[in-house]
């Protein structure tokens, strides 16, 4: 009973340390950037996305008004493998030197520009630009909250819509930007610090007199007249031989918000309370769990024990009944043990990458500033972790007897990442037919590739190494020759039953947290409280490990010894609904009408929910692992 009650004790000190994440430790990624009066300051472009299509497009893919020569800014690995491209853009002004109408340029639209322009608008995509390393939002009010505003990353590339008294439904433009840079003003220097870039977007015909020339004044939008656009009610509509003008302002306000603080308004949550809530939730199961857990541990294992161990003197010792009667064949070797090892390993190599990147979250390294840095770090741990996944799976191989360590490692090496990168390989395909800019360049293919081969495996051979070098993990009572015969088993009792059964309660554990999650990932949103995701994590391990110990305890007490792939897929199992929770998300929450997007998206969550079944799989495991030990080591077996 101690441990769980440490577990608990420890679940609710993290309570007081994590939970307030954003404002109280920032550790921001990029130093700040002071800017005088008059400093430039560069607008990048970022991708194009779309909630709908799930494919991102480089800005320019759109012909839209280009600088004189586009320059890539370097992204690092996470960012390419999200589909960032990060280029320059003509939007260049000064700092605190408002503008009003600026002409960008002149565009007349041929078909295919029409074209392109009219599908981006049909699937909702929206432009995504950067200044001083923040991301460009629209401000939109919301009603039913006073004060409330809510942001939207990136401003749509156009709307469609009727004119009125006609029925014909137009695509239009939003050729007019009205930027507004925050900055919070330093009192003791003249510079200043970017803590926001708002956009307000609209679409305007522009008129002008005369022929178009380097010098024409704009009669809809002229700054020597102070006529400014303030609403898109002659909009600009896309069709072919249309001429379109783009143009933006500037505005500069300052502001109370520090720059230690400039993300906080990118991450306010609207919902704090459901996040208690489901915390909450899943507190009553653990304490459901670890007062099962405890009942068994104390009353029944203690009595038990008592009486098996009196029971020894007496010749009642032949009618024993329940868990004691399999001692002999509790640590027989499972079938297919080698690939029991395989996939024990490859979970604890999961196990060892989530931990670590989490730490890394709390602490503030990975925050949304530092954009494909959690992507990084996730890939570079997962090959540093191959140590561990060697040394775990080729300890428990020698525990079977086993003596083909290189066997082990090279199957521990490939068979999950082969998986996975075979189902990564075709999804990259189909990205790379729609031509986005999320498919991933050949370049990075081979990096990939290198950081499994050149890292990964070597390290994962050394850990196999040194795991078989070690003495074998010795069992606590001896395996018998024979195997004994299991009786017949109470339905409730048949693997199939008991394995998804046990999947529900880990699953039910998460699932709020993975809502968030998912919206993140495919809404296009930013997802930074990663103190509510540990404690969440932490309930997880807790409610794999009690489940996994319940279930086997009433296997082994019905004479049922066949525990050891049981106990995997028991908690295992919650992948299964992981996935099923996937697909009800998409059917109710996502718009996604493209087959390929489709595809994409369940690629993406069958390799997501394969992963969570090698990492619950593999927490059952050992949580079974050591209770049948400590059990069969506290009886006198002779």
């Amino acid at each position: 009973m101690e441990g769980h009650s440490f577990h608990v004790a420890w679940i609710f000190s993290l309570f007081v340390l994590f939970l307030f994440p954003a404002n109280c430790f920032y550790l921001p990624g990029v130093a700040p950037e002071d800017f005088k009066k008059g400093d430039p300051l560069s607008v990048k472009v970022n991708k194009l996305t779309s909630t709908k299509t799930q494919l991102p497009y480089s800005y320019y893919s759109l012909p839209y008004c280009q600088p004189d020569n586009i320059v890539d800014s370097a992204e690092n690995l996470g960012e390419v493998l999200r589909g960032d491209r990060i280029e320059n853009s003509p939007y260049v002004f000064n700092m605190s030197e408002p503008r009003m109408c600026n002409i960008v340029c002149r565009k007349i639209l041929d078909k295919k520009s029409a074209k392109a322009f009219k599908e981006k608008i049909d699937d909702e995509y929206r432009v995504n630009m950067i200044l001083d390393n923040l991301p460009l939002v629209v401000p939109i009010r919301r009603t039913d909250q006073e004060n409330g505003v809510v942001y939207q990353h990136g401003f749509h590339v156009g709307l469609r819509g009727k004119y009125a008294g006609n029925k014909e439904e137009k695509h239009f433009i939003h050729n007019h930007l009205t930027f507004t840079v925050k900055y919070h003003k330093d009192p003791l220097a003249d510079s200043a610090r970017i803590v926001g870039f708002e956009v307000k977007p609209f679409s305007v015909k522009h008129e002008y007199d005369g022929e178009w020339n380097e010098n024409t004044r704009l009669t809809t939008c002229d700054p020597h007249a102070k006529r400014a656009v303030t609403s898109s009610e002659s909009p600009q509509d896309v069709e072919e031989t249309t001429e379109v003008v783009f143009t933006y302002d500037v505005e500069f306000q300052e502001s109370d918000i520090k720059w230690a603080y400039r993300w906080d308004t990118y991450l306010m949550m609207a919902d704090d309370q459901i996040h208690w809530f489901s915390i909450v939730n899943s507190m009553m199961i653990v304490i459901f769990l670890s007062g099962m857990v405890a009942m068994i541990m104390l009353r029944t294992l203690y009595r038990d024990i008592s009486k098996y161990n009196q029971l020894e003197t007496q010749e009642e010792a032949q009618e024993e009944t329940g868990w004691k009667l399999v001692h002999g064949d509790v640590f027989r070797a499972p079938t297919n043990s080698d690939l029991l090892c395989v996939y024990v390993g490859t979970g604890v190599q999961f196990f060892g990458m989530i931990l670590v990147t989490m730490i890394f979250a709390l602490l503030g390294f990975l925050s949304p500033s530092n954009r494909g840095g959690l992507m990084t770090a996730m890939l570079l741990l997962w090959v540093f972790m191959g140590l561990l996944a060697g040394y775990s799976s080729v300890r428990l191989y020698k525990m079977f007897k086993g003596t083909e360590w290189k066997k082990i490692s090279i199957k521990t090496a490939f068979m999950f990442p082969a998986t996975v990168f075979a189902i990564f390989f075709v999804l990259n395909a189909l990205i790379w037919g729609q031509k986005s800019s999320g498919a991933v360049p050949f370049g990075t293919m081979i990096a990939l590739v290198l950081l499994w081969f050149g890292i990964s495996v070597p390290l994962i051979f050394i850990g196999s190494y040194i795991g078989f070098k070690k003495r074998a993990i010795e069992d606590p009572v001896k395996t018998s020759k024979i195997p004994r015969q299991v009786p017949e088993q109470a339905w409730y009792m048949n693997p199939a039953f008991s394995i998804l059964v046990g999947g529900i309660l880990p699953f039910g554990a998460v699932f709020i947290e993975l809502f968030f999650i998912l919206t993140s990932i495919w809404l296009h949103q930013f997802y930074y409280i990663f103190g509510f995701l540990f404690i969440v994590f932490v309930i997880l391990i807790v409610t794999c490990a009690e489940i996994t110990i319940v279930l086997c305890y009433f296997q082994l007490c019905s004479e049922d010894y066949r525990w050891w792939w049981r106990s995997y897929l028991t908690s295992g199992s919650s992948a299964l609904y992981l996935f099923l929770y996937a697909a009800f998300y998409f059917f109710t929450k996502l718009e996604i009408t493209k087959p390929v997007s489709g595809v994409l998206y369940f690629g993406y969550m069958l390799i997501a929910s394969y992963a969570f079944f090698v990492l619950t799989g593999t927490i059952g495991f050992y949580a079974c692992f050591w209770f049948t030990r400590l059990i069969y080591s506290s009886v006198k077996i002779e």
